[in-house]
């Protein structure tokens, strides 16, 4: 994969996760969003356990593993189609995009990749100046960006 084909799929995958970022404001109800949605339309565990085919003891066991975060997506969308829901889910980077992310991890590799070579050119009395070691980073992090090397993520 070439470097332009690389950074299209950075930016497209920005623009498909920032339709998302409105939900990172959303807290997720306490008891979870199954026994939410269940509880606010006053259906009783009876009620949606016969539309899973399944028993109410089932049925809260499933709002217990989705409150402990031990459910299945398989479960979760099939709850969701019982209750006529369509179930999404998906990632959101936690600096502000998929680029900020590869920006962030670029310029920490660099940093010590620089840093690394400094120290050695400094024990040989070889030290570059300040001015010198920040361009160097730029440019090492400019290249990590541009090629994504897997070891940019060890």
């Amino acid at each position: 994969m070439d470097k332009l084909d690389k950074k299209l799929m950075v930016e497209q995958l920005d623009r498909k996760l920032a339709k998302l970022h409105v939900l990172k404001e959303v807290e997720v109800p306490s008891k979870g969003w199954i026994n939410a949605i269940r509880t606010t339309l006053n259906m009783s565990l009876v009620q949606l356990a016969k539309r899973l085919n399944k028993s109410s003891v089932s049925v809260k066991e499933i709002e217990e593993r989705e409150q402990h975060k031990t459910i299945t997506l398989k479960k979760l969308i099939e709850v969701g189609e019982a209750l006529d829901l369509q179930f999404v889910y998906g990632f959101l980077p936690k600096e502000s995009s998929i680029e900020k992310m590869i920006d962030k991890r670029a310029q920490r590799v660099a940093r010590d990749v620089v840093m690394r070579t400094s120290h050695t050119m400094k024990l040989e009395e070889q030290e570059n100046r300040e001015e010198r070691l920040q361009q160097a980073i730029k440019d090492r992090a400019d290249t990590l960006k541009q090629e994504m090397p897997k070891h940019l993520w060890d």
